[in-house]
C-alpha cells in the first residue's frame, strides 16, 4: 500500500504543492505524512487531490500510514 510520500512523488509535487492542492495547511499535511492523528476531513482532502491529479479514485482508506481519528 502506498503512503502519502509515495503519492506525492507520483504526482510530482513538493510538500508545499501537495498541501496547497489538498487545501491544507502545511503543518497539517506534515502531521498526516509523519503518522500524526488527523481527521477524516483531512484524509479525504488529500485523497481527493491525489485522485484528481492521477485521474483515478484513491480512497483515503487505501493510503498507507494515515492515522485517522474516526
Amino acid at each position: 500500500m502506498k503512503n502519502l510520500e509515495d503519492y506525492r512523488l507520483e504526482c510530482g509535487w513538493s510538500k508545499n504543492e501537495m498541501a496547497r492542492e489538498s487545501k491544507l495547511d502545511f503543518n497539517t499535511l506534515h502531521r498526516a505524512m509523519t503518522g500524526g492523528l488527523v481527521s477524516i476531513g483531512t484524509a479525504s482532502k488529500v485523497a481527493i487531490a491525489i485522485s484528481q491529479k492521477l485521474g483515478r479514485s484513491i480512497p483515503w482508506q487505501k493510503i498507507g500510514g494515515l492515522n485517522v481519528k474516526v
